[in-house]
């Protein structure tokens, strides 16, 4: 029974989040570029970030920003963030060479497709009538 009173997910009881990193990215479905969250903290990545897009919107799609959120959970939808203080959401100085590299155009944020191969098998009848043919 003690196994109940575990959380899950224990980095999301807060509800508020100081200094967050989060990377600019291109949301087709709503036209838009929106925030998502990054590896290497203390928080799930790839949460999403609401955000104004006239703040992110002045840097190409990569450059990362920090900022502080609140954290929005509503029953049965995955859980996502919202910004504090629209006013301190800057870019992030501890990722200034990542930033300027792609304000640069350096390096650029490609994403892979997934390529997938399908196996063709041989026909093995085929290769038998190749067999029954015969000159003489």
């Amino acid at each position: 029974m003690q196994l109940s009173l575990i959380s899950e997910m224990p980095e999301l009881e807060k509800k508020i989040f100081l200094d967050i990193y989060a990377k600019v990215y291109f949301d087709t479905r709503r036209n838009r570029p929106r925030l998502k969250t990054i590896d290497g903290q203390a928080i799930p990545c790839d949460l999403k970030i609401g955000c104004p897009t006239n703040i992110i919107s002045d840097f190409p799609e990569g450059t990362i920003y920090k900022l502080d959120a609140r954290l929005i959970q509503k029953n049965g939808r995955q859980p996502y963030f919202l910004t504090i203080n629209k006013k301190k959401v800057q870019r992030a100085i501890e990722f200034f060479e990542h930033n300027l590299q792609i304000q640069k155009g350096l390096k650029t944020e490609c994403k892979t497709k997934k390529v997938t191969f399908e196996k063709v098998k041989k026909d093995k009848k085929a290769d038998t009538f190749k067999d029954d043919i015969s000159i003489f």
